[in-house]
């Protein structure tokens, strides 16, 4: 202790970390601490032929700093370092080889924090499952079998789903309200859909006439281009009748069912109003109040600081839109000379319905006044069935309007749709011309300055600022109208598509109520020929023509022949 003190002027630091080491190194072999055989393989490093020094010693400094917390159970250095012990003299009989400690270090560093230490427990199970033991699987091995199994079990919803959620919405429930000055229709609507922009997924809402036609509106204006499910026309004169009120019901659900349909308005903010709002004029106010210059005449083209005027007029450049104006208007025709039928069809149905109940009361009143039950019992059961073909008759009509009628009707308005948006996309074009004979016209003004140099400097800033405003107007402009040309492409496309399937499936349902009428028909006539036939009402009038002979020819035969010539004659 005194040659040690003597030695250094810091006696005491040398003399106990001499004394400190010299423990360590006495205590090797009989104790287990995570320090220990780190220590000692310090010491065994200038023996081994292939370790590098500089690189074990950083790698000792730092783990004898980190590992002092962590167990000895968990701790990869210990049975490592054991093996690498046994494995020292074996070194010089065989080619060398990566060192196990070196390894093992580098295994380790993940165990520094003790968040960590499951992970390392983990890799040890697995390098001592290999047979090398020079390498371990990554860290994040083990839980990815758990995250995939956890994510496998777990409900998820596709990115289509959720951006086509599905809708189905009944209007019902069509009741009048209000005093005579004020009276309408109100119908319930009621919603079940996927989306989780609605707060529930099944809810029913009361709308009028009018609030179906705010929506509409709207949907032209947030969606310039886009061809929207119009509602049903007014009608001043019925408006209450039952048959209207049921054609219009119809009609607004349709209609709503197709806006939701629709990939692009089924996420319209107005819908959302319609659909959920419990207190829809309220919140329509206050979504005006919000938005005061959006309004019917306006819609998008205000947004972009765009004036929408009428223009000159309009002559169409693209070749296929012009096609698809000639093709319109010629659909349009062919439709409405088809609605013209269906209403003439459903007119005759309606008078034969009245021919029939007409019929009905001739065959009652005969029936009433004959005085022979043979004869007037067969009457009144062939008035009865005058009365039922009446009834097969109007709900024939009815079903014929309900059906083809009613398709036609929609797709009427639907073309009415297409040319507010062939109108709209006029008034585009327009907007974008005006903005660029706005924009020449500054570009003039500001060569007129350029021209006079440096006198106008203050109003050149100016010109300079408006013309890059007027080419930032024009450029919008432009944009505008060719998008909405590609969107109204995709439109007509998706129109024809969904007026061949919508035609067919009307043609059918007319087709399968008009089998079904005759079916309903010749079952009436051939229940009442078997009911005469079979004599249920006791009536020998409609039997053989031998039958009012029988009871006199069983007394006499030879009267038969005599009423069969009564008969003939």
């Amino acid at each position: 202790m005194d040659l040690d003190t003597g030695d250094s002027p810091w006696g005491d630091v040398p003399s106990q970390s001499v004394g400190n080491r010299d423990a360590s190194e006495s205590n090797a072999d009989d104790n287990a601490s995570p320090q220990q055989p780190s220590q000692q393989a310090s010491s065994s490093n200038p023996r081994s032929p292939v370790r590098r020094g500089p690189r074990g010693t950083r790698k000792i400094s730092a783990q004898a700093t980190k590992l002092e917390a962590v167990d000895d159970t968990f701790d990869p250095l210990g049975p490592l370092g054991d093996k690498a012990s046994e494995t020292t003299p074996a070194a010089n009989e065989q080619a060398p080889i990566p060192p196990q400690k070196e390894s093992a270090g580098n295994n380790a560093r993940p165990t520094s924090s003790t968040s960590q230490t499951p992970s390392a427990a983990g890799m040890m199970d697995s390098i001592e499952e290999d047979g090398s033991g020079l390498r371990g699987p990554p860290p994040v091995q083990p839980p990815s079998e758990a995250d995939s199994s956890r994510r496998v079990s777990e409900p998820s919803v596709s990115v289509e789903k959720a951006a086509h959620p599905t809708f189905d919405i009944t209007v019902g429930d069509p009741h009048k309200v209000g005093d005579l000055t004020s009276s309408h229709i109100v119908y319930q609507v009621r919603t079940k859909t996927t989306s989780k922009a609605y707060r529930q997924p099944e809810f029913t809402v009361s709308r009028r006439y009018r609030d179906f036609l705010w929506l509409y509106n709207s949907m032209h204006n947030n969606n310039p281009g886009v061809v929207v499910p119009p509602p049903p026309e007014k009608q001043a004169v019925g408006r209450f009748d039952t048959n209207f009120v049921e054609s219009r019901r119809a009609a607004l659900e349709r209609m709503l069912n197709k806006i939701a349909a629709h990939p692009i308005l089924q996420h319209d903010g107005d819908l959302k109003i319609f659909l959920e709002s419990e207190s829809f004029t309220l919140d329509v106010k206050n979504k005006e109040n919000r938005e005061p210059d959006l309004g019917q005449s306006k819609g998008m083209f205000s947004s972009f600081g765009i004036s929408v005027g009428g223009g000159g007029k309009f002559v169409e450049h693209d070749d296929w839109f012009h096609d698809r104006k000639v093709y319109l208007d010629a659909l349009e025709n062919q439709l409405k000379a088809l609605m013209k039928a269906i209403d003439t069809v459903a007119a005759q149905r309606k008078g034969l319905a009245e021919a029939a109940g007409d019929f009905s009361a001739s065959l009652q009143a005969l029936a009433s006044v004959e005085l022979s039950p043979a004869l007037s019992s067969p009457l009144d059961g062939l008035s009865i069935l005058q009365l039922r073909i009446r009834e097969l008759y109007e709900r024939q009509a009815q079903q014929d309007v309900l059906t083809l009628g009613i398709t036609i009707d929609e797709y009427l308005r639907l073309i009415g749709s297409i040319k507010t948006a062939f109108s709209q996309r006029q008034k585009a074009f327009h907007s974008w011309h005006t903005a660029e004979s706005e924009m020449q016209k500054r570009k003039n003004t500001q060569e007129k300055l350029l021209r006079q140099g440096k006198t106008q400097q203050d109003r050149l800033n100016q010109v300079n600022a408006d013309v890059a405003d007027a080419e930032r107007k024009v450029h919008q402009a432009r944009l505008l109208f060719e998008d909405m040309g590609r969107l109204m492409r995709n439109e007509l496309q998706r129109f024809e598509k969904e007026k061949v399937e919508d035609f067919k499936s009307g043609v059918e349902t007319f087709l399968e109520s008009a089998v079904e009428a005759q079916k309903e028909l010749i079952e009436l006539w051939e229940t009442f020929l078997l009911q005469l036939d079979a004599g249920e009402e006791g009536n020998p009038f409609y039997g053989s023509a031998s039958a009012p002979a029988e009871p006199p020819a069983e007394g006499n035969p030879e009267a038969a022949p005599p009423v069969t010539a009564e008969e003939q004659s």
